[in-house]
């Protein structure tokens, strides 16, 4: 498995329970909300998965708030494949499909500044996005407390 080549695809139906299974190691840290099984599958079109022997290895996924502007979320890889490039593969591929449909500014929440920032993306108040917080956060456990970091990054086609 180690030798194999990592690929970065549209997710499918079938992968919605590895992609469950991948999310709920991260929600169990508590650095992830939990996406359910249903939820990944009613949003399958939106997530893109990491594989390597046709094992899924990694996860993330899109959600647009505006024409343009969009989050990328939900971004996991498993342990053994950390710090080989397959979170920035998938990111890229996302950044991708958004340039493609005219989005022109990504934002994140997370917990890892350093990576994004190493992409390209800065940080900015979590303000600026009253949509997410009203759509998301809502039903988070550390909507008062929370310690995500936002960060924007403006897509212009060049790393996608």
């Amino acid at each position: 498995m180690t030798t194999e080549q990592i690929t970065v695809r549209t997710a499918r139906l079938a992968d919605a329970a590895a992609i469950a299974e991948i999310t709920a190691l991260y929600a169990e840290k508590g650095v992830m909300l939990e996406r359910g099984q249903e939820n990944i599958i009613e949003n399958i079109r939106n997530f893109f998965v990491a594989e390597c022997g046709g094992e899924v290895i990694g996860s993330c996924a899109i959600s647009f708030f505006t024409r343009h502007l969009a989050e990328i979320r939900t971004l996991a890889v498993v342990d053994a494949f950390k710090r080989r490039g397959v979170g920035s593969m998938l990111v890229h591929k996302a950044e991708a499909v958004l340039y493609e449909e005219g989005v022109e500014t990504a934002f994140v929440l997370t917990l890892a500044p350093d990576f994004f920032g190493n992409l390209g993306y800065r940080a900015v108040e979590k303000g600026m996005f009253p949509q997410k917080i009203w759509r998301d956060c809502t039903n988070c456990s550390k909507l008062m407390a929370c310690d995500e970091i936002a960060m924007i990054r403006e897509l212009d086609g060049a790393d996608g």
